[in-house]
């Protein structure tokens, strides 16, 4: 073979490599599905009735909001008590509605159809929007192949959850920003139905001077809030301010939906037994040594991918409240650290670290453990080892200044 067919041939054998692992996981993923579908263990049951799943909570606080009384979406018993009607049968459990009135709109839209259909509408919507933003950040169509394979990918659907529109949204600012700054700003604007994703967000558009994207998230959140204001009368707003507390205590206090589900350093120190007071002060520790370590990666000269992998993948440390189907953000870090390897060189290290990663989120139903914090915790120091190469690299090519003669 010729030296210039070997390097036309070489820089494709990692996105290659990427593709193929990402459909055999795909694969394996359409088989799990496949199995759990027949045993009536998702979706739908062996009598053929829905499965109560995440989803549920929004196709009821859409058939509240449709029937005229979306404040009652906030009414725990009334809720649970529509979520019963929607699947046809009682459960255990409840799943709460815990959403800003700005996100009632998509789920009156979804209520429009009974909830099996309107669960299928919600990944027929979310599913191409999560995998196009991936696809853009690769640069290449193994970029689907990589979103499809990633494992948050197969719990998010197994969850019925929101987590292809949360990072389709994550993913689409960070890849617009330098092109498309007020397409940018709008997708932030539309992550403030789930705001503690976002909360590292502002600091790293201001480390970057990024003003055109804040300007239009800020418009675009404000616009939802005049508009749903507008829609669903203040008694809404006020409904979810007076929920949200009770939530917070319900989950983060008492546990009530088991801290060792939560994947964050708040879940991890509450599942080891510590209290809430120790438990926020990690949590608080770690949510501010993210802010200036975006900060200061956002000011520095480190090369755009690693900046938009350290934050995507620093957002899900920075929140207590984090479950596994949130993780499909972790897709947009793993997207932007392999962008920049694969220009630079995927090495051994990197390809260990992320089977390792892979690993992690794929033992989460039979680990009762922060298993999702540890993957991000692998990506965050896989990125924070190449940003740190990355700069010694700049520092040894920058010229030695001499003394004049």
């Amino acid at each position: 073979m010729s030296t210039d067919a070997l390097s036309r041939s070489t820089p494709a054998s990692p996105m290659r490599l990427i593709a193929v692992t990402g459909l055999a996981l795909a694969l394996a993923y359409l088989v799990v599905l496949g199995g759990t579908l027949i045993a009536g263990q998702w979706l739908i049951n062996a009598d053929g009735q829905p499965i109560a799943s995440d989803f549920v909570n929004v196709w009821a606080a859409g058939h509240l909001t449709a029937d005229g009384h979306p404040a009652l979406a906030y009414d725990w018993t009334i809720h649970k008590s529509i979520e019963v009607q929607a699947v046809g049968h009682p459960f255990e459990g409840y799943y709460g509605w815990h959403y800003p009135p700005t996100f009632l709109f998509v789920a009156a839209a979804l209520a429009l159809v009974p909830v099996l259909p309107a669960t299928l509408a919600w990944f027929a919507i979310t599913l191409p929007a999560y995998l196009a933003a991936i696809r853009a950040i690769v640069g290449d169509r193994a970029g689907y192949l990589l979103a499809l394979g990633f494992p948050a990918t197969l719990w998010n659907v197994t969850a019925t959850q929101n987590g292809f529109l949360t990072s389709a949204l994550i993913g689409g600012t960070l890849t617009l920003m330098e092109r498309r700054p007020v397409t940018a700003g709008i997708c932030l604007g539309l992550l403030s139905y789930k705001p503690h994703l976002g909360l590292l967000f502002p600091i790293a558009l201001i480390a970057a001077r990024q003003w055109r994207v804040m300007l239009a998230a800020a418009v675009t959140t404000t616009a939802m809030i005049l508009l749903s204001w507008l829609a669903f009368g203040t008694d809404t707003w006020l409904a979810f301010f007076t929920a949200t507390p009770k939530m917070t205590d319900a989950v983060l206090a008492q546990g009530l939906a088991d801290f060792g589900r939560l994947q964050s350093l708040f879940g991890f120190v509450r599942a080891q037994g510590g209290g809430a007071k120790l438990a926020w002060i990690v949590q608080i520790i770690a949510s501010i040594a993210c802010m200036t370590t975006v900060f200061a990666l956002w000011r520095s000269k480190t090369s755009y991918e690693l900046k938009a992998a350290g934050l995507a993948a620093l957002a899900l440390i920075a929140t207590p409240y984090l479950y596994i189907y949130d993780l499909v953000v972790l897709a947009v870090a793993v997207a932007f650290l392999l962008r920049y390897a694969l220009r630079h060189g995927l090495l051994t290290a990197e390809a260990a670290g992320l089977a390792l990663v892979a690993a992690l989120l794929l033992a989460y139903p039979y680990v009762k453990a922060q298993v999702g914090l540890g993957a991000v915790l692998v990506v965050a120091a896989l990125i924070a080892w190449r940003v740190k190469t990355h700069q010694l690299s700049v520092l040894s090519a920058s010229p030695v200044p001499t003394e004049p003669q």
